[in-house]
């Protein structure tokens, strides 16, 4: 299918969408005034009309896009499209429900004609839609918080996790664990991620671990807060790895030259902040005249890059000592890690989708219908896995019930049980 007729469909199925939303609208206003009906039929098809134009446009210029190093249009188109598809869909289902009441009643009466009216119960139906419009408001409102304030209140995580093979120098270790910054995402007026580097020197991390996309494609995204960044202290270092946003796969480049040479800037960055990078390879962290074995690995993931090497990463370790892995992807986890007996391993990559909503102290997630392991803390046999929210945004510019994450993790020596 050429790409112009796979834009056609998706506008086409856009339309449809706004076309019966705007019949639930017109049904729950009902008998109003025709200056009311009037208004809002006009408001509702600039708005609609408006944005389809806007997405025509996105999707005609996408790849232009996508490499252009300030995103903020694309984001905000992003941004604007799922905080008025929501709601839509909201009344479009209940609108649905109307008509299928609607169309068994005539049914009915068509199979019975004696036994009920074939005349719809206008107050009824309309209840239906009205309810439907009602309830709009509340994906409405969720997402505007999320695009206006959502991405700015950072969640400090508390984690203990027990390790049997720990040192006793060791317990009570405080490991600060950072992911997906993707500093391109920010604009360099915001005070967001000063305001997240002095929570994580708030927690008196003693290691701080950071699991990959530093960037959404470019090294110099970083550039502006290399110095905000570079404040982060913690007295038995700071280490990181690369995800794979930090390759430069998602954008086009004149030659193999300068994408290499992108990749060998953003590692030069990573020094500049005082992280040590780590490439398939293990350092002793030491402490006391005790250690345990870090472990950092490149992009692995089932999905996505398998740049990284994990029979590298890990020769010459001793299994019997405590062993912390850093990789980016948590579908490495189950596809290779737990094999090794690597007892911890730090992952984060799915941002928790950058949507979800708590029940009962239970969170749901789109997240959780592509990854098994998507957010928290997991266990399998004695191999744990705790996976990182993330930092940053990409795509959506927000966070909607799945807050930037900071997470503490207190390390203990003694049984997992």
């Amino acid at each position: 299918m050429s790409t112009p007729l796979r834009i056609a469909l998706v506008l086409l199925v856009l339309f449809l969408i706004d076309l019966y939303a705007w019949r639930g609208i017109q049904t729950a206003i009902g008998l109003r005034s025709a200056g009311l009906q009037r208004g809002v039929r006009i408001g509702y098809w600039v708005v609609s009309v408006g944005m389809l134009a806007v997405i025509a446009f996105g999707l005609l210029r996408l790849n232009e896009l996508r490499s252009v190093h300030n995103q903020a249009f694309l984001y905000t188109v992003i941004g604007l499209f799922v905080l008025l598809l929501l709601p839509k869909l909201v009344i479009i289902l209940f609108h649905g429900l109307e008509d299928l009441l609607e169309l068994f009643r005539w049914a009915w009466g068509k199979l019975a004609p004696g036994a009920a009216s074939t005349e719809p119960d206008h107050g009824r139906i309309r209840f239906l839609s009205q309810l439907g419009l009602a309830l709009a408001a509340i994906p409405f409102a969720s997402v505007l918080y999320g695009l206006t304030r959502g991405w700015r209140n950072f969640n400090v995580t508390q984690v203990p996790v027990k390790a049997p093979k720990l040192p006793m120098a060791f317990d009570g270790l405080r490991i600060v664990q950072i992911s997906d910054m993707h500093l391109g995402s920010f604009s360099t007026d915001t005070d967001v991620v000063g305001h997240g580097i002095d929570l994580i020197n708030a927690q008196q991390p003693d290691l701080i671990l950071f699991t990959g996309d530093l960037v959404n494609n470019f090294a110099e995204e970083v550039e502006p807060w290399l110095d905000t960044v570079a404040k982060l202290h913690a007295p038995l270092g700071k280490f990181s790895i690369l995800g794979n946003h930090d390759y430069g796969d998602y954008s086009s480049w004149p030659s193999a030259a300068e994408k290499a040479a992108n990749l060998e800037r953003l590692k030069a960055h990573h020094r500049t902040m005082g992280f040590r990078l780590l490439l398939d390879e293990h350092v002793p962290i030491t402490k006391n005249g005790e250690h345990f074995t870090l472990i950092g690995v490149q992009n692995w993931g089932t999905r996505f890059q398998q740049y990284g090497n994990l029979g590298k990463a890990i020769a010459g370790t001793d299994p019997a000592q405590f062993r912390l892995l850093m990789s980016h992807d948590p579908t490495h986890w189950d596809a290779q890690v737990r094999a090794t007996g690597i007892d911890l391993m730090l992952a984060g990559h799915t941002h928790g989708a950058q949507f979800g909503i708590t029940i009962n102290g239970h969170t749901y997630s789109p997240a959780q219908w592509i990854y098994e392991e998507w957010a928290g803390l997991y266990r399998k046999g004695d191999a744990q896995l705790y996976v990182n929210r993330g930092f940053g945004f990409l795509g959506f510019p927000g966070r909607v019930g799945m807050p930037p994450e900071i997470t503490v993790i207190t390390l203990a020596s003694g049984s997992t049980a």
